[in-house]
């Protein structure tokens, strides 16, 4: 096992730019026709961010810093084919180490840890599906990962805020005049960037309307570092919000808000979760929570990971057994 302190390499390789001679950071790097057009870094930033991949498991996972600013409202919006088939739960009750957690259910495909720092945003680590970016199982030099802050499945940034996403088959949109439509995973990118809690990570889909053609329907899990959580759904084309009460809230694949738990607890992983978090308290600490995220894996389950909301500290546990710790200092309120 294997713990990375981000905090420090972040200021490294953030220092390192500053003291580099001035350039034009409006100026993306020269890439070929169809690569990203997100990246807002200037020559050297994008040269330093595809430096710093690395492989770190046989999954294939990578782990990457990306240096500089993107523009998180333009480049590709490849949404992920239906079906989805995720787990994810927030427990805080114990409100001093308040946790969220889920597994990424899907494709074989090669996946990323991504660090972001963004010069008016908030720094976060976030799990990307590679295949999304048109990468392969070796992406090295590919100038396709310089789009990756676009398509985070989940992350947490440092004010322990974090999101993840899951398949609702029955979601419905309808546009709001006024309002920038965004893709249905580009819109954790934005709650990541530039919200602190629960209400503000609202707010930020209240602002937006989504897409979700070429992809399935979506609903989203939220939590922050003071214990609070929430549900984000769309019903009948309106966005619909249950906030968390009794020291948990957990999403699979099953609509929650309006629905009797009952109900919910039909799903058989929403079931598991429910029993084994209501015995619990919504006390659970990151050992616990990966192996209550064991007890719903599936067979394509890509990667396990958990977010200490208050710690920093991260803990994933990929489709190949191997287990890595990384840690993001949070600014708590």
């Amino acid at each position: 096992m294997r713990r990375t302190f981000l905090g420090a390499g972040l200021a490294l390789l953030l220092a390192a730019t500053a003291c580099s001679a001035p350039e034009t950071a409006a100026t993306p790097p020269p890439t070929p026709a169809g690569t990203p057009t997100a990246s807002r870094q200037d020559p050297a930033q994008a040269d330093r961010t595809l430096a710093s991949l690395r492989r770190v498991d046989d999954l294939p996972m990578w782990e990457m810093t990306y240096v500089g600013d993107y523009d998180p409202t333009v480049g590709t919006d490849a949404a992920p084919p239906s079906p989805f088939g995720c787990s994810l739960f927030a427990a805080s009750g114990d409100r001093s180490r308040p946790l969220f957690a889920r597994n990424f259910d899907w494709d074989a495909n090669p996946a990323l840890v991504l660090r972001t720092d963004p010069p008016d945003g908030y720094a976060a680590v976030s799990l990307v599906d590679m295949s999304y970016l048109g990468v392969g199982a070796d992406p090295t030099g590919d100038r396709r990962l310089l789009n990756a802050p676009l398509l985070p499945f989940d992350g947490m940034n440092e004010r322990g805020l974090a999101v993840g996403l899951a398949a609702d088959d029955g979601a419905t949109v309808r546009a709001e005049a006024g309002k920038p439509t965004v893709g249905s995973v580009r819109i954790l990118r934005l709650v990541l960037d530039q919200a602190a809690t629960v209400d503000e990570a609202v707010a930020v889909f209240g602002r937006h309307n989504l897409d979700f053609d070429g992809g399935p329907p979506l609903h989203y899990l939220l939590a922050d570092a003071t214990g609070a959580s929430a549900v984000v759904e769309f019903v009948d084309g309106a966005m619909r919000v249950e906030k968390g009460q009794g020291g948990w809230q957990a999403l699979t694949n099953v609509p929650v808000v309006g629905v009797p738990e009952e109900r919910r607890r039909t799903d058989h992983r929403y079931g598991v979760l429910a029993a084994a978090l209501t015995k619990a308290g919504g006390v659970v600490d990151d050992r616990a929570a990966l192996e209550l995220l064991n007890d719903v894996r599936q067979g394509h389950t890509r990667w396990s990971v958990t977010y200490g909301l208050r710690t920093g500290e991260i803990h994933l546990r990929t489709a190949t057994g191997t287990e890595r710790e990384y840690y993001l200092p949070v600014t708590l309120p």
